[in-house]
């Protein structure tokens, strides 16, 4: 299988930061399954003092790990920072001011690159947000980077039946890349375990939103953000007769009066174990052979 098409950064954070306005009433789905990972949270021990939102948005996730976690510290951290003022709005003043009692951060940078100490951060959540990332395995090295010995990552991505129907669509028009390949659930467990993390949990839910036309699931992904920001995107504007032939190859799955959008929602959750030592008290450190 080819490598999956890599995406423009500097087009990704200016389709955020023009979305920014119009995101929280169009994404519905990005709100339910933030609530869905909160009440993940009610099976785990954990009492973080600091706590990183990566790829935070409009901050959604900001009001419920603020009230779970009312001694812990948040830093919202976004690629786009039109998004960081709209999560700094969220809730209101009285929330706002709420949380600068608790001197909250917020950080305008590249998940693949986090700007913040190594060992520092106790939970790193991240809802929606890794499936923008060029290099997962990077985001996850990071991820382990930053967290400290015994912190928690929890996270979701759409795994490679989100917008499949899209997808086929658009294959019988052009060959270029119009909806981006996610990557699968067990590949991702992979990627924690190469990047150091212990007994990662993985699972799958998958969500089916319906749509009047193809039209409307156009304009509520624009208004997400989730434009064809990808290096291998076609040149120029999409045309009519390409929409139309688009819209004319979705009609064949219409039922019940509506068209269907498959998004395949990966949940996963990960430790990093604390450093094993011996009776003494030392570190123990595994030393790999040379290859070859």
């Amino acid at each position: 299988m080819n490598p999956p098409p890599q995406f423009d950064k500097r087009l990704l954070r200016r389709s955020f930061e023009r979305a920014a306005t119009s995101y929280d009433e169009a994404a519905v789905l990005q709100h339910e399954v933030c609530r869905r990972m909160d009440e993940r949270l009610d099976l785990i021990k954990l009492q973080p003092a600091l706590i990183l939102d990566a790829g935070c948005g409009t901050g959604n996730a900001l009001p419920a790990l603020r009230a779970r976690y009312p001694q812990g510290r948040v830093i919202a951290l976004d690629l786009a920072f039109t998004m960081l003022q709209q999560a700094r709005r969220r809730g209101g003043t009285s929330w706002w001011r709420s949380l600068l009692q608790q001197r909250p951060a917020a950080l305008c940078a590249d998940i693949e690159h986090l700007p913040l100490a190594t060992g520092s951060v106790d939970l790193v959540w991240s809802n929606l947000a890794l499936q923008w990332m060029n290099e997962p395995e990077r985001a996850f090295a990071e991820f382990h980077r930053v967290l400290a010995p015994g912190g928690l990552l929890m996270f979701s991505t759409f795994g490679p039946d989100t917008l499949k129907e899209l997808r086929a669509a658009y294959s019988g028009v052009d060959r270029h890349t119009h909806v981006s390949r996610f990557v699968d659930l067990h590949d991702i467990g992979d990627m924690l375990v190469q990047r150091g993390f212990g007994d990662p949990v993985m699972d799958m839910e998958p969500f089916t939103l319906t749509y009047s036309d193809v039209r409307t699931l156009m304009r509520e992904l624009k208004a997400i953000g989730a434009h064809n920001v990808t290096r291998e995107r076609p040149p120029g504007l999409t045309g009519r007769a390409r929409l139309a032939a688009v819209a004319a190859a979705y009609e064949d799955l219409r039922r019940d009066g509506t068209l269907p959008a498959t998004f395949e929602v990966v949940y996963g959750h990960a430790w990093k174990p604390q450093p094993r030592v011996t009776g003494s008290g030392k570190r123990i450190i595994d030393i790999k052979p040379a290859a070859g």
